[in-house]
This record gives structure tokens, sequence and C-alpha cells, in this order.
């Protein structure tokens, strides 16, 4: 397809792979093909509602969490105590949430982070540059709004599918 993959996967039992700009649903096929081609077996979030028959099943398989959106579920302290039961685990994360424009980002991957005592790994999907791939681990602080903003920061230049969708701001209101 034309695509250049960058980076491996980090040598670390148990982490979570923030994905941003998440425009698209493209972003899903792309980062999954990325993923089987680096070897890299993940649970992702995604909204409970396209956990359908027969789509749902096959979510499943692939490590897909139903999330409800909508209501409050506790899905941080569920994560990370799916991580502390786990000896290995890669979770994956849109900040994002969703594939709108946004300017306030989720910051429940922090939490269960710091929580959970788990490193966080920086991936993109770049459609103007072809290219996708795992960076670097995010160092966290404990400043969860400056973590945001650097890591509003570093997206900034990565372009994504639908660029009218992505929010470029740094502020975190």
């Amino acid at each position: 397809m034309g695509w250049q993959l960058f980076g491996q996967k980090p040598d670390l039992g148990k982490f979570i792979i923030i994905v941003a700009p998440h425009t698209s649903n493209w972003d899903f096929f792309i980062g999954g093909l990325y993923l089987n081609a680096r070897g890299i077996k993940s649970k992702v979030l995604i909204k409970k509602e396209v956990f359908f028959f027969p789509l749902g099943l096959i979510f499943k398989m692939i490590g897909g969490i139903p999330v409800d959106r909508y209501k409050r579920n506790n899905i941080s302290e569920q994560m990370v105590d799916l991580f502390n039961r786990s000896k290995k685990m890669i979770l994956i994360i849109t900040p994002e949430g969703t594939r709108k424009k946004v300017s306030n980002w989720k910051k429940g991957f922090h939490r269960i982070a710091k929580q959970a005592n788990i490193p966080v790994i920086l991936a993109f999907i770049d459609y103007g540059r072809k290219t996708v791939g795992i960076n670097k681990v995010f160092e966290l602080t404990d400043d969860i709004d400056a973590d945001m903003i650097r890591l509003k920061k570093y997206y900034k230049n990565i372009i994504p599918k639908y660029p009218r969708k992505f929010s470029e701001s740094t502020d975190n209101d």
C-alpha cells in the first residue's frame, strides 16, 4: 500500500500505546496492519455501539474492549485492575476519544499509566508522509495538564486523514 513502517515493538511486558491523530475509521485498519507486521498483540478501547453481531465477535477476537462513552463506568480503574492482574498487556488508546474534532483530550490513559506504574508509548499514523509507527516512551509527570500540552505538541505536525477534524490546539481547558 506504499506505507513506511517506523519503530519496533518495545521490549516491555506492559504498556499503553497512545495513537493520534484519530480522524478516520481507516486509522483502525492501518494501525491494525502495523501491529500485525510488528507482532504486537494488544487490547483496544472501542465505543460499545460497534459491538453488535457479527462485528462484536470480531472486535472481541482482536482485543476490543467495549466502552460506554455516555456514562461513568470507571473504565480507568478497570484497566488498572486488568494491568495489575496481567503479566503482559498492551492497551491502545486514542486520547481524542472520537474521530470528531475535540479540543479536550481524554486523560484516562494518564491515570491508568500512573496507577498501574506502566509506561506510555507514542504511536502515530501520518497520512501526509504515509508513515505509521511507534516512536518513544512519553515520560509522565505528576502534572497531568502539562503532560497533555506536551502530548498535543508532539502530535501537532502529524498529518491526519482528515485534518479539519484534528485539534492542533494545546489549550487544555
